[in-house]
């Protein structure tokens, strides 16, 4: 089991913020792609007139997880439930997006999935009643077989290990294969005298043989005396994206935000804003990057939405030579 001093090298230097300046979008971790395009607007098929949040891609980039209060949620309670949309190969558009279902959903909010790389584990929040813990917690469910989108077992708590009574949310798995050691990154509002306990900020767990998260840290370096949400992280390690409502320029609403490191045992860098190409000021958030690092989905409030936030998506392409 990895011991706290351990995991505090692994997210090392997490006491140094304000002291180590790294570079940041010019930093080797993000040269080795280019600028992202402008984000194309997901369509029709997947929008609704409702809200319409939280992406995640899967590893073969055909199922598109998101949260939704569509008609048709279990119940038929208008609270957030998961769904998916698939399509039969990455050049065809998404087919409309169908409900998980009760082994996923319930009658409370179900958002944030968030997908392992192998596939079998899918990791989202709900606010459903739970004797141990309160407000929104992690849960996870298992699957046999990775091309099944309804093969979903039924969901559990992820236990008092990372949840607390206070909200919880926005699961990101990393693997990290360096290590050996996996990490689950999310937020938290739970009492953080450093930013003055306002607001959340992101956090990281390790995983324990049998499947729960303990020796929860705080990543100081990414975070501000505002608000954190929904981090997402690249395959590798070595690039984190995330909301936030830190001004910029003196003026603060929701954007995306991101920092890099060298290597998985660096401290991150300060974050930068992914500028204006992607925050359009209209409510950037909810991130998720496809497992290659080459796309980035997210919701926002943008002129040509359909209702309530739609969900878009960003390219980039690999620069060759590095």
């Amino acid at each position: 089991m990895l011991t706290m001093q351990t995991c505090k090298g692994v997210v090392a230097g997490l006491a140094m913020l304000g002291t180590v300046e790294l570079l940041t979008t010019d930093s080797l971790a993000v040269q080795k792609f280019s600028d992202w395009s402008e984000p194309v607007n997901l369509g029709p098929l997947v929008n609704s007139a409702f809200t319409d949040s939280y992406p995640a891609i899967s590893n073969k980039g055909l199922s598109l997880y998101l949260a939704s209060t569509r008609p048709g949620s279990v119940g038929d309670v208008p609270n957030a439930d998961i769904w998916v949309a698939r399509r039969a190969t990455v050049n065809d558009p998404w087919g409309p997006p169908v409900n998980l279902g009760s082994n996923i959903n319930t009658t409370f909010v179900e958002d944030a999935p968030a997908i392992s790389r192998d596939g079998h584990w899918l990791f989202f929040d709900s606010t459903r009643p739970d004797d141990a813990h309160g407000g929104l917690d992690h849960w996870v469910s298992w699957r046999a077989h990775t091309d099944d989108d309804f093969g979903w077992l039924p969901a559990v708590n992820l236990g008092p290990g990372i949840n607390t009574s206070f909200l919880d949310a926005g699961p990101a798995p990393f693997e990290n294969d360096d290590v050996g050691i996996p990490l689950l990154f999310f937020v938290s509002n739970r009492l953080n005298p450093a930013s003055g306990g306002n607001g959340n900020d992101i956090y990281v767990a390790e995983r324990t043989p049998n499947g729960t998260y303990e020796g929860v840290l705080l990543v100081d370096e990414l975070n501000s005396p505002l608000g954190e949400f929904r981090p997402t992280i690249r395959y590798d390690g070595l690039e984190i994206v995330f909301g936030s409502n830190r001004p910029l320029e003196g003026i603060s609403g929701f954007r995306l935000w991101m920092s890099s490191r060298t290597t998985v045992f660096d401290p991150w860098s300060s974050p930068v804003s992914l500028g204006t190409i992607i925050n359009s000021g209209a409510f950037e958030n909810t991130p998720y990057l496809s497992p290659d690092g080459r796309e980035l989905y997210f919701s926002a409030f943008r002129a040509d939405r359909l209702g309530g936030s739609d969900l878009y998506v960003s390219t980039r392409s690999r620069r060759t030579g590095r």
